[in-house]
């Protein structure tokens, strides 16, 4: 009886403590993106016609922009400037419903940024709005020609002008306010809290799943190092940290991951930064990484996921779900928890 209760009580341990001890010890390192291929609830389509406009106290037929190259303030009629805006963000060869997905996002984000900045950003005090990626990127078509060549346009322009004329007057709304809506290339499989990026709560940016983007070209990517220069680059930033070849397993600490895996603090020596410096230091695609050290080869290998900060509307997300049957409606209100989409009141 007595070897049948050791027995038992070994089983439970193999069974149910040991597994609990080594999920509460790695779980820090995701290793694989559980949301990929993750199936939505199918929801019932809405008209867009049969929507109350929403009345917004700004003129939004045209906006000004601070063009960083030039140094001047450009008013662009807003339907030009979307035009120029989704072309310049997302590839053309995107499916239709995600170019509509960021047509309504860009045209959103505008008004959205010309309401809070109506005297001009702090960072350009002469519009609320800038061409570069400090805002939205906008090239307008002679610059897009130069850039892409006359057969681009030719293949591509009216796509653009489809996406956007199609969901002409469209916005995204919370509970009757205009939302700024962000948005980035790949998320690596989830996209992340705004909380947890910009130090700011909003109800509709959270982290949801974001399957289908296997395809995006910095999906999953490594960065390879010697040691040495690993070191060299952590020293040109922190140069008091005591760190060398022999004690850098000890010196290099992960401290805090956020709910969907991005480092959120890490340890460098005495020093405890946010992930946003490691990836700023390396160039690195995300903040989802893991570092690994192998001293065998004399090397250090970053692996990151995804591509931008991770918040709000995945593109490569946007245009798997195109792809897999979902409109402009459904990818916005996947990617912006809580949201309607409203014509505006003219």
């Amino acid at each position: 009886m007595k070897k049948l209760a050791i027995y038992v009580l070994t089983v439970l341990v193999i069974t149910i403590l040991l597994p609990t001890v080594i999920v509460k010890t790695f779980n820090f390192v995701p290793k694989e993106i559980s949301s990929i291929g993750v199936s939505f609830e199918e929801k019932p389509k809405e008209d867009d016609d049969k929507k109350e406009p929403v009345e917004i106290d700004y003129d939004f037929e045209k906006v000004m922009v601070y063009n960083s190259k030039t140094n001047t303030v450009e008013v662009i009629p807003i339907d030009d400037y979307v035009k120029g805006v989704v072309a310049a963000e997302m590839p053309a060869e995107f499916h239709i419903e995600a170019l509509k997905a960021q047509a309504i996002a860009a045209r959103t984000y505008a008004i959205s940024r010309s309401i809070k900045f109506e005297e001009g950003h702090p960072d350009h005090k002469l519009a609320p709005l800038c061409t570069g990626i400090h805002c939205q990127a906008y090239l307008s078509l002679p610059q897009l020609e130069e850039i892409h060549g006359e057969s681009w346009v030719e293949k591509y322009w009216s796509k653009i002008e489809e996406a956007v004329e199609s969901t002409n007057n469209l916005a995204i709304f919370y509970e009757g306010e205009i939302i700024e809506p962000l948005y980035h290339s790949t998320s690596g499989g989830r996209t992340e809290n705004v909380k947890d990026v910009f130090a700011i709560d909003l109800p509709y940016l959270k982290s949801v799943s974001s399957p289908y983007e296997e395809e995006a070209p910095r999906f999953r990517e490594t960065v390879t190092m010697s040691i040495e220069d690993f070191i060299k680059k952590i020293k040109s930033k922190y140069p008091m940290a005591n760190i060398d070849k022999n004690n850098l397993h000890e010196k290099i600490k992960l401290i805090e991951r956020t709910a969907t895996g991005r480092v959120k603090k890490i340890a460098i020596d005495t020093n405890v930064v946010d992930g946003r410096e490691l990836r700023d230091l390396f160039e690195l695609n995300s903040t989802n990484f893991t570092i690994s050290l192998d001293r065998k080869l004399n090397i250090i290998e970053i692996e990151t996921y995804g591509f931008g900060h991770g918040v709000g509307m995945s593109q490569w997300g946007a245009n798997g779900m195109g792809k897999n049957g979902k409109n402009y409606e459904e990818i916005l209100k996947h990617y912006y928890t809580g949201v309607e989409i409203l014509p505006i009141k003219k």
